[in-house]
């Protein structure tokens, strides 16, 4: 009678939970695995896919399948600040004389009339003159939205939540990219909506991945990163953008275009150049510090009627303080002058970053606040992640931005932005001695 694949499974699970099987160590290939256990070819692959399931090993694409590093703290990735002493997962960058820059504003808007007011609820759609001044603020490159077509969320998550139900009922397909917003994947989860991975290259979401994608079953939107892509740091140059504003003319999808990094990337986002077919989302978060939640959407005009409604039916609006504070901080030209110190500090991190690891080939834009780190043979990402983590240095493997399972290049990202400079230098020359072996692994302690 033939092995059931769960207790085969069970078997292999029980290797992995007692250290038979180490984190990054790589199973056999599927026909072998099936002649040394008897089973059939078809029974091996279930075992395999059972495997995956549990989050026990993940496949790579032409390389095999890999247990997975042992689990640290259950988190979702890139949502609650790791307990490791040094922090290269969350992007968070907070300035030392940023507080004192800020505190003063605040005193100035407590003292005013308009207290009063930001203690009160403001709706989706806040008030004329917030809308004009968060317009006027996110206005870049010759792009101007109308006042009129600006929401406001409790924070960027929200935003994209709020925009996804707007867009997508439960069993709808949105197109993303193949490594996308982690957050994102859990968003699209809870709404019952179908991520569809997308290809990607240097320069961003491939056109011609979207259009076909598009052909085989048709999507209901499509959610980018054009600046400053999170993992990889991919930049659209202008020639790229044009290709995807073309096809959502032509194809009449709506894309919701992440913009939460772009302030550190003065460029047309793409809702400037089709501005009925994108919903663009910004966010104060990480313009100011991650104590100011404040998400603001720019939406077609056809479409602000139903994203104000997913706002409210979502819970998802901002609170009035909130509001008042970023509005008064962008008026007074305090974010601003933040804005300018954090694209200098983070073109100051990717240089000594990409110093450190030269011999590693670091990727990405080098005005981001992350970088993309390839890794050597024989490590895998997750393995990576967890002897780093065991070194005091939390840091996010390529899987956890995968849409497939066992679809993620072979790498890390690398949050540069929230250690003191010293710090982030010694963290990421260990890093480095650990990648390229100088540190002996986890296999040999």
């Amino acid at each position: 009678m033939a092995r059931d694949f769960i207790a085969v499974a069970d078997q292999v699970a029980a290797d992995i939970a007692t250290g038979r099987l180490r984190a990054g160590e790589r199973l056999l290939p599927q026909r072998e695995f099936a002649y040394r256990h008897g089973i059939a070819a078809s029974t091996a692959s279930r075992v395999y896919g059972e495997l995956v399931r549990r989050g026990l090993v993940i496949g790579e694409v032409g390389r095999g399948t890999f247990v997975r590093g042992a689990p640290g703290p259950v988190h979702l990735p890139l949502v609650e600040p790791s307990p490791a002493p040094v922090d290269l997962e969350l992007i968070f960058p907070v300035l030392p004389d940023h507080a004192e820059i800020l505190g003063a504003a605040l005193g100035n808007l407590v003292r005013s009339r308009a207290f009063a007011q930001a203690l009160r609820p403001i709706g989706a759609a806040a008030t004329p003159a917030v809308r004009e001044t968060a317009a006027g603020f996110m206005s870049r490159c010759g792009w101007v939205p109308d006042p009129d077509d600006v929401l406001f969320a409790g924070n960027g998550r929200q935003a994209i939540a709020a925009a996804f139900a707007a867009l997508a009922g439960p069993g709808a397909r949105i197109g993303v990219e193949a490594l996308t917003y982690p957050v994102a994947k859990g968003i699209a989860a809870r709404l019952g909506i179908t991520l569809v991975p997308l290809g990607i290259d240097e320069r961003g979401l491939v056109p011609d991945a979207l259009a076909a994608a598009h052909r085989a079953q048709p999507l209901n939107a499509v959610y980018l990163q054009p600046s400053l892509h999170s993992p990889t740091g991919a930049t659209m140059d202008d020639a790229r953008r044009g290709e995807i504003a073309e096809l959502l003319r032509t194809t009449g999808l709506v894309a919701v275009e992440d913009g939460i990094y772009s302030f550190l990337a003065e460029e047309a986002p793409l809702a400037a150049l089709v501005p009925d077919r994108v919903v663009f989302v910004d966010s104060l978060s990480k313009r100011i510090a991650p104590g100011l939640t404040l998400g603001m959407l720019v939406a077609p005009k056809a479409l602000v009627g139903r994203l104000a409604a997913a706002l409210r039916s979502g819970a998802w609006s901002a609170s009035g303080l909130p509001a008042a504070a970023g509005m008064h901080w962008m008026g007074d030209g305090s974010v601003r002058r933040i804005v300018e110190a954090k694209r200098a500090d983070a073109r100051a991190r990717q240089a000594l970053a990409r110093e450190v690891l030269r011999d590693l080939g670091p990727r990405g834009d080098p005005r981001a606040y992350h970088l993309w780190l390839p890794l050597p043979e024989p490590w895998r990402g997750e393995a990576f992640a967890a002897a780093a983590l065991r070194r005091g240095i939390a840091l996010t493997p390529g899987s956890a931005f995968a849409v497939t399972p066992g679809h993620a290049p072979n790498g890390v990202r690398l949050a540069l932005a929230s250690p003191e400079q010293s710090v982030l230098v010694q963290a990421l020359r260990t890093l480095r001695d650990l990648a390229s072996g100088e540190i002996e692994s986890d296999h040999t302690e």
